[in-house]
């Protein structure tokens, strides 16, 4: 059945971008390209809105290149006017190389192979500020509800195969959503637990990111950590989990039948999730709101984590009355990034 768009009043006020809107009766295909999974949408656009015609999702390791996804996608339909590639990497100049997986885009070259006459490509977090636009408020967690929000910046971090970060300017009236690459920046430890660890991940990569440790596999590696160096017993049949599921999905799945070590491992998770988030609020002085988006949190998000999570994010020191003035919102739409990517072409 198809599904439509509906261009509801703006839950948050999105300022989408000012290239000629796709005519009337004609089609777009957005791509959400991710380290893990790459989804595909083909919209068709009608009395204004686009509606979602069909969809699929891949394994990012399925294909070689972005042209094999988008031919097996449309083998039985003809190529749309539009392509819009939301894309998990830096973009620079009309061209990615993707951070957790092997190929790259060139969107100029990718459209006239594909025989696609417009095509546009941004950062895969550029495109989930944009998606917010298009949501409701069922689609939201509220983690930190404010009385009185301020109008301001906004920001959205995201961890999933990686750790993606973004910001939202606000210009007055709405906000302009701008790719950054923090997850990328240092870890900073807090605490004698968080420096053993930071010397521990440092002999293993040299450089240590947030993002080692606020995504996928930043929860295998706390899981390991807390296992060989801190002497946790893991359960007899967690080996086994880990080569039937992915190891973080196999630790979301013990964390809810009460193993320990799963339990503290996502709980380290949550609060170096909150410690960035507060870091990426402080130096975009997000009063309009932080977002938590990605793949990892709404699947494992529950009271005792969200009662985590504010407990780090609001050790600021002096600012901490900034912080509680700003509202913190968890996505739980999977399809925050399609729909960004969609409207942002569209």
């Amino acid at each position: 059945m198809n599904l439509t768009i509906f261009m509801q009043q703006p839950f948050v006020p999105i300022a989408l971008p000012t290239h000629p809107p796709l005519p009337e009766s004609a089609h777009i295909l957005a791509a959400d390209v991710g380290g893990t999974k790459t989804a595909l949408a083909l919209f068709h656009k009608h009395t204004g809105t686009l509606t979602l015609l069909k969809e699929a999702e891949y394994s990012s390791k399925k294909f070689g290149a972005m042209a094999d996804f988008i031919r097996h996608f449309m083998q039985e339909s003809p190529m749309p006017e539009r392509l819009s590639i939301a894309f998990a990497g830096p973009v620079l100049h009309g061209r990615a190389k993707a951070t957790n997986l092997s190929w790259s885009v060139d969107i100029k070259a990718l459209g006239q192979e594909l025989g696609i006459p417009e095509t546009f490509l941004l950062n895969d977090l550029e495109a989930s500020a944009y998606g917010i636009a298009f949501l409701t408020p069922e689609d939201f967690r509220v983690v930190h509800p404010v009385k009185a929000p301020m109008e301001g910046n906004a920001a959205i971090i995201a961890p999933g195969t990686g750790l993606g970060e973004a910001g939202l300017y606000w210009d007055g009236s709405k906000l302009h959503p701008f790719a950054t690459e923090g997850g990328h920046t240092d870890f900073s430890p807090r605490s004698l637990f968080d420096w053993e660890l930071l010397h521990h991940l440092q002999k293993i990569y040299g450089h240590v990111s947030w993002e080692r440790l606020i995504s996928g596999p930043g929860i295998h590696q706390i899981y390991l950590f807390l296992r060989d160096v801190k002497g946790f017993k893991e359960p007899d049949g967690m080996p086994k989990q880990m080569e039937l599921l992915d190891p973080a999905a196999a630790i979301a799945l013990g964390a809810k039948q009460d193993c320990a070590l799963c339990v503290e491992t996502l709980n380290l998770f949550v609060k170096y999730l909150a410690v960035e988030a507060s870091n990426l609020a402080l130096k975009l002085k997000s009063t309009g709101g932080i977002f938590i988006g990605g793949g990892i949190p709404p699947k494992i998000w529950n009271d005792d984590l969200q009662e985590v999570f504010l407990q780090s994010f609001f050790e600021v020191g002096r600012l901490r009355a900034l912080m509680e003035s700003s509202p913190v919102y968890l996505i739980k739409n999977p399809k925050t990034v399609l729909y960004g990517a969609a409207h942002y072409g569209a």
